[in-house]
């Protein structure tokens, strides 16, 4: 078993971004071939989220807290899931779209794994574009 040494960067987005646009824009500006998102927390005024098996985001405008955010993100592709929490404490999660807008904060630790390409392909069993991991020592 190969281990590769993990890089790690912080993020803080501010009021008004966009979460999956500022994450996606941080890929291609620094030429991200393959990273995980560690941990966020945060909150948001504003989630686009789709939900299992629906075609196109719904919307809910509130105050959510991040619960947690998960995700790859590369160059060629990104995939957030994310899970949020209204002011009663019901959460509710799914795919995260554009569109989602942080309300005071989100504090993102991303983990690069460097010698790793993700691409997304896409699938004809599932019908969508999906991971397809490349060793760049291969």
């Amino acid at each position: 078993m190969n281990t590769i040494p993990l890089q790690v960067v912080a993020l803080r987005l501010r009021p008004g971004q966009d979460l999956k646009q500022s994450l996606d824009s941080w890929a291609h500006g620094n030429a991200i071939q393959a990273a995980v998102v560690l941990t966020c927390v945060g909150s948001l005024q504003r989630a686009a989220l789709r939900l299992a098996n629906q075609p196109g985001p719904t919307v809910y405008e509130g105050k959510f807290e991040i619960v947690s955010l998960t995700g790859t993100l590369s160059v060629h592709g990104s995939h957030y899931h994310i899970a949020i929490s209204d002011s009663l404490g019901q959460t509710l999660g799914g795919h995260l779209m554009e569109g989602s807008l942080v309300y005071t904060t989100a504090e993102i630790a991303l983990g690069i794994l460097p010698g790793v390409r993700f691409e997304r392909r896409f699938d004809p069993e599932s019908g969508y574009d999906e991971l397809f991991v490349v060793s760049e020592r291969d």
